[in-house]
């Protein structure tokens, strides 16, 4: 009956969606024709993919939202459309957040907000209150929408059946990993429909922050915070999409684009947690022209490869050594083993050369990193649902900062985060460190002895390029030279000694 029920809501929606282009892979085009046919459907193109997710709900916005994510699925023309998709919706009443508030705290609600004011915004999952606490603190109150939690159960029933149906259609889709996707889609809304998540969401990257005076994360009220309600700090601000109000308040809007691109980079490659969801709406700028991030519902995590890898990436791509850029791949096991380094290097090249003679604001680094991804897919890489979010999240990012400066210069903007993140973490001093470590434990240095060899040959091959780069910009000495050297051989002394002796 379950069955039955999909099927007929799918050609529902097929019908709705008739009306817009559909992306590509979604289904082969014999098929969709003939669908098209059976139920006498004519294609006038009246409306956008994200109009008829809009007019779908909630749930569906949510979708949009993610494939944003997926343009290995969609294609990069959709992924760009859905990028924009923010689900702003009507808001419910007044008395039902009332309630809810009351019946999670157990007590009146003037027992909890000393002053609660009617809705000022709603989204897909919750909306957003102004009010006020002890000590006439100003606060936002979210709200979860009622009854949210069983729609979107519903709604993932149904997705599931979609993707395992276009699965079969598509074979192509299986190595895409689409329903592994809707699973990841589920996990994050359900945290998201826990407030306390993303409470936790931002006491995490608040303490992550604390050392950076150009940001401000809102001070979360946890006394006024359940499952269903969050309670953070008010902070006025402008609107980072009001560039006339700006201007006139005497804010240097080419500075702000600075502080937006180098807030997300610090996020992703020195914390590894990081604001998937830096549309406009969720950004403002208070009187001492700081950003306020706001809404952390949406958040993206990158572990100690993930980080190296973008890091090493970025890094291969500002100074043109693609071989090391396709070794990355290769080391963290994204790319199969039964593929060829030197033609993978190839394809690399292919995405940077053209890039030689333009201007570097001319180039966007969001495109890079899909040009990127759409390579790795021709080298049979393995979806990476938390790069392929990061990616989304670049491309959102650049564009609110090139709103506010057209001529934003993203690569010198982004060299001092990623040389910074690769001096901190990959510099070749790091590197011995954590090798003489190793060398604790005399069993493990025998068995991993021809690693470490060739670590220690990347070690030295990696600062020679470093050294290349930094004598340009007059960074590194003549002392820091040669103390390296005088390591590295000591290092590969110890380990040639130990092994003979050993063995």
């Amino acid at each position: 009956m379950n069955y039955l029920s999909h099927l007929y809501r799918l050609l529902k929606l097929y019908s709705l969606f008739t009306d817009c282009e559909l992306p590509e892979n979604f289904l082969p085009q014999n098929k969709t024709s003939l669908i098209a046919k059976l139920l006498r459907i004519k294609k006038h193109k009246n409306k956008t993919f994200s109009d008829v997710l809009i007019q779908l709900g909630p749930s569906y916005i949510k979708l949009g939202q993610f494939l944003a994510t997926r343009p290995d699925i969609i294609g990069g023309k959709f992924a760009l459309e859905l990028s924009n998709l923010q689900d702003n919706l009507p808001t419910f009443a007044n008395e039902i957040s009332q309630k809810i508030v009351e019946e999670d705290f157990n007590t009146d609600i003037k027992n909890v907000f000393t002053e609660f004011n009617e809705p000022i915004a709603a989204a897909s999952i919750a909306q957003v209150h102004t009010g006020k606490i002890d000590d006439n603190q100003k606060v936002a109150i979210k709200i979860l929408r009622p009854k949210i939690e069983e729609k979107f159960r519903d709604d993932f029933k149904f997705f599931y059946f979609v993707s395992g149906l276009l699965e079969k259609l598509n074979p192509n889709l299986m190595r895409l990993k689409f329903t592994e996707s809707i699973q990841t889609m589920e996990r994050s809304v359900k945290m998201e429909m826990d407030l306390r998540f993303e409470a936790a969401a931002i006491s995490e990257i608040n303490n992550n922050m604390t050392d950076e005076d150009e940001y401000i994360i809102p001070k979360i009220f946890w006394e006024k915070t359940t499952r269903k309600i969050l309670t953070i700090e008010w902070i006025d601000g402008i609107s980072i999409r009001d560039r006339d109000s700006l201007k006139k308040r005497g804010f240097d809007l080419k500075n702000l684009a600075r502080i937006i691109i180098q807030s997300f980079l610090t996020q992703a490659l020195r914390n590894g947690f990081f604001h998937a969801d830096m549309h406009q709406g969720n950004l403002l700028i208070n009187e001492q022209g700081k950003l306020v991030i706001l809404d952390f519902g949406i958040m993206g995590r990158l572990g100690e490869k993930e980080q190296t890898f973008l890091a090493e990436i970025l890094w291969g791509l500002i100074t043109k050594n693609y071989k090391r850029t396709a070794e990355v791949h290769f080391e963290a096991g994204y790319i199969p083993k039964d593929q060829k380094l030197d033609e993978f290097s190839q394809a690399l090249r292919a995405i940077g050369e053209p890039l030689s003679g333009k201007k570097a604001n001319d180039i966007s680094m969001a495109n890079v990193l899909s040009q990127l991804f759409e390579v790795t897919e021709q080298f049979h890489m393995e979806t990476r649902p938390e790069l392929l979010l990061l990616q989304k999240t670049m491309v959102v990012t650049e564009g609110v900062a090139r709103e506010l400066d057209p001529d934003l210069n993203m690569w010198d903007i982004a060299k001092p985060i990623v040389s910074k993140w690769m001096e901190e973490k990959i510099s070749p001093e790091v590197k011995i460190k954590k090798n003489f470590e190793n060398l604790l434990n005399l069993g493990s240095a025998i068995t991993e002895f021809p690693y470490l060899i060739d670590q220690a040959k990347k070690t030295t091959e990696n600062f020679n390029r470093l050294i290349e780069y930094n004598q340009s910009k007059n960074k590194i000495n003549e002392n820091t030279f040669w103390r390296f050297k005088f390591w590295i051989i000591t290092f590969i002394g110890l380990l040639i000694g130990i092994y003979v002796f050993l063995v």
